[in-house]
């Protein structure tokens, strides 16, 4: 990192399958850098085509860290993600490296990036017992119209399918009248680091293609056998289990739908989800967006020069 004067961290965000997997790898490669998971997901062992998640042969022999930390039954919640990707940052920042976020769970860099505090409200089992019902007679979509309805911002936050999320956010509105960000007592605009956040901007129409493509890629990857394998081992309805794509496949495999269906499900649904991230980042990050088509190489060039001028608070001078 010489001849840097380097942000404490940096984190590339951006849509799914907009390029920030090869683009950290490169930064790091350039920066003698290691890269910290940002996926919600790939946490995970077992969900690794239907997450994209980086193969060993993408890492080119960079340090990565939070991957397959969890079996596909654990539960984790973005606390246990802020907490033991600070403690990342400390260990890699000790050996004078600089860490790298990649990922596309804007809440959850942004709960590591910045002052976010979490609630420990007690839980109402009876509350919990209804909403449960609700879910199971009414589905996730009702359910994420009650979000919205007592909640608004959390909702556009949580995806629909995030049952257990929604649940909590909802159980923190009725108990306290105060949404869940209230509740928390900060709006994380505090930073606690400076932090170089980059991300990475793509045409939608070009976005959407490369997500129908990458789809109908996991399948030729052997998606299917992955989904079954988390079914038959049990884990249908485990957290893990709400990335997107693994319930559409998990009804193909059922008999629910067919294949055709359930892949188009996941289109639309990835789509949607990309979004989303964008509208997220865009409203609540302070990011330095870079255009995506222009290439790896290029754009680690431009970071390396936003790193050159880099201020204090994540600012450049």
């Amino acid at each position: 990192m010489s001849g840097y004067s380097v942000p404490e961290v940096v984190a590339i965000v951006g849509p799914t399958a907009s390029g920030k997997t090869d683009l950290s790898v490169s930064l790091a490669e350039a920066t003698g850098g290691e890269v910290i998971n940002g996926d919600a997901f790939q946490v995970y062992r077992g969900l690794d085509i239907g997450t994209a998640k980086i193969t060993p042969d993408e890492m080119r022999g960079v340090p990565h860290h939070l991957f397959d930390i969890l079996g596909p039954g654990d539960d984790f919640s973005v606390a246990d993600y802020q907490r033991l990707v600070r403690e990342k940052i400390s260990e890699i920042r000790s050996r004078g490296r600089l860490p790298i976020i990649a990922g596309g769970t804007g809440l959850y860099v942004q709960s590591v990036l910045y002052d976010f505090r979490f609630t420990e409200q007690k839980h109402d089992p009876e509350l919990r017992r209804n909403l449960e019902r609700v879910l199971g007679e009414e589905g996730p979509e009702r359910l994420h119209e009650l979000l919205v309805e007592l909640d608004p911002v959390s909702a556009s936050e949580i995806h629909p399918n995030n049952t257990r999320r929604v649940m909590r956010a909802l159980e923190i509105a009725s108990m306290t009248g105060k949404t869940k960000k209230e509740a928390e007592g900060a709006d994380g605009a505090a930073p606690l680091y400076d932090h170089l956040l980059i991300g990475l901007s793509l045409d939608r129409s070009i976005l959407y293609e490369r997500i129908n493509r990458r789809v109908d890629l996991m399948v030729e990857a052997g998606w299917i056998g992955e989904v079954r394998r988390l079914v038959e081992a049990g884990f249908g309805e485990s957290q893990s289990m709400k990335a997107i794509g693994y319930r559409e496949i998990e009804a193909y495999l059922k008999g629910e739908t067919d294949l055709e269906q359930a892949l188009e499900l996941t289109k639309r649904n990835t789509r949607r989800y990309a979004k989303r991230q964008f509208t997220y980042f865009r409203n609540k990050l302070d990011v330095h967006w870079l255009e995506a088509l222009e290439g790896t190489r290029q754009n680690t060039e431009k970071i390396l020069a936003l790193m050159k001028d880099f201020g204090p608070s994540g600012r450049n001078t």
